[in-house]
């Protein structure tokens, strides 16, 4: 087996190790932590930067700008925090009546968690002007876990995405000016939802006599694969200048799982084979939901200033507006075809604006630093606590260091200061007023930040 083979085989095992091991909260649910050396500039000017293999995901036409083969495996720890602080939460209640109130108990911890989350990169020039390469990273991902018991159970418990993305790319060099690319995109994305369920509540709907806080749980899993595709151009303005330009697409899945309850009462069981609606609130079956991760594009520059310091600038759009429910439906058993959930979203288009500096020392060293604003797609409205995203502000650092004429090793470290959201969910705005009083209602605001250490080593031969 050469050697080139057995680097791809390795890159996606990592990619999967990562996406097995879960997801990151982030910008609406997308991560663009994809490589080490571009953390250290808050990823500013990415799509022009070029400096090693990880341009396949930023820009494949950068790799036009590479020689030989180069192979980059980076490793990343996401650490985010969500802490909730209730300021006016009403319990959940056992009947139809409004009785028997469900104990508040806690606002649920912190619902981030450390996450590693590895990408890993291989190009190489076939000729002058053609060059080949792959990327396998995790696009896109989301982990929010709250306390069990917490006072907005009924709501949340757990809600994580995880992806990963197999992207084979070429580049053609057209001139010494201009160059092009081309990617297509594999993904896969599995999904889990996890929230408590108000046995007590349905009942009530259904004229059971079931003991009053009688409780447990559900959960959700799907998953589903498709492609797409990302294109990109690199020009060279002017000796010192390089302008690059991107476009992602967006891909549309339809993730198939199922549902399955823990705790259900045995008089509510017996209930199921009886009514539709009864099933459609507490029955096991298979399920679906339509997800569309965003299309996105990028203008970034590049400018060398003098044999010490370069410049690096971007903007970027995600085509956020793109998500605007989650619906899940029921695919077999009595409430075939039924609605599980309508949750209205509603997210916005978001733009994102960087600016970096790099400054070389020596012939081994070379440092880094970076800022940047991150628009949230989320508003005050429709936000829901699966997803407590709010605009975000980066400061970075970061180097490089040259390890040998074919090795370097780059690190980075991102704070993100995020705008404290604000919450003010009754039940899920789809449902019934009656309905929702079965889940209470969750007010309060977060308090938010994210810190992200990366390492990446890349290795030419």
């Amino acid at each position: 087996m050469s050697s080139s083979r057995k680097i791809m085989q390795a890159c996606i095992v990592a990619a999967w190790a990562g996406a097995s091991s879960g997801a990151c909260w982030a910008s609406g649910f997308a991560l663009i932590e994809q490589n080490s050396s571009g953390l250290g500039n808050a990823y500013a000017g990415q799509a022009a930067a070029a400096e090693d293999a990880s341009t396949i995901y930023f820009n494949p036409a950068g790799m036009t700008r590479l020689q030989g083969r180069s192979f980059v495996f980076a490793g990343h720890l996401i650490s985010p925090s969500a802490k909730f602080n209730n300021t006016g939460t009403t319990a959940a209640v056992s009947t139809t009546t409004g009785t028997g109130a469900f104990a508040l108990n806690g606002n649920g911890g912190d619902a981030g968690a450390p996450t590693p989350v590895p990408s890993a990169y291989l190009s190489w020039q076939l000729s002058p002007q053609l060059y080949a390469g792959v990327g396998v990273s995790v696009p896109f991902g989301l982990g929010t876990e709250y306390d069990a018991n917490w006072m907005g159970r009924f709501h949340t418990i757990k809600s994580e995405i995880k992806s990963v993305n197999v992207n084979p790319s070429v580049a053609y060099k057209i001139n010494d000016a201009v160059s092009v690319g081309a990617g297509l995109s594999w993904q896969r994305v599995d999904a889990e939802l996890t929230k408590a369920t108000n046995y007590s509540y349905i009942g009530s709907l259904a004229g059971l006599p079931l003991a009053a806080n009688s409780e447990g749980t559900n959960r959700m899993v799907g998953h589903d694969s498709a492609w797409g595709f990302n294109l990109g151009m690199m020009i060279r303005l002017t000796p010192s200048t390089d302008l690059g330009l991107t476009y992602r697409s967006a891909i549309g899945e339809k993730l198939s799982g199922n549902i399955a309850y823990t705790g259900r009462p045995a008089a509510l069981t017996a209930a199921l084979p009886l009514s539709a609606a009864v099933t459609n609130q507490a029955g096991d079956s298979g399920i679906t939901a339509d997800l569309k991760t965003p299309a996105s594009a990028s203008v970034a520059i590049k400018h060398q200033l003098d044999s010490a310091w370069e410049m690096l600038a971007d903007v970027s759009w995600t085509q956020w507006s793109s998500f605007k429910n989650l619906i899940i439906v029921r695919t077999d058993g009595l409430a075939s075809g039924q609605t599980l959930e309508n949750v209205p979203e509603n997210w916005r288009d978001t733009w994102r604006v960087g600016l970096g500096a790099n400054y070389k020392v020596n012939s081994a060293w070379k440092l880094r630093m970076g800022v940047a604003f991150d628009q949230s797609p989320m508003n005050d409205t429709y936000r829901t606590p699966r997803i407590v995203d709010q605009d975000r502000r980066w400061v970075a650092l970061g180097g490089q260091y040259k390890v040998s004429n074919a090795g370097t090793i780059d690190f980075g470290y991102a704070h993100l200061f995020v705008k404290d959201p604000a919450l003010n969910l009754n039940g899920v705005p789809a449902l019934t007023a009656s309905q929702a009083a079965g889940r209470g209602s969750l007010v309060g605001n977060y308090n938010n930040q994210v810190d992200i250490l990366s390492v990446q080593y890349t290795h030419s031969f």
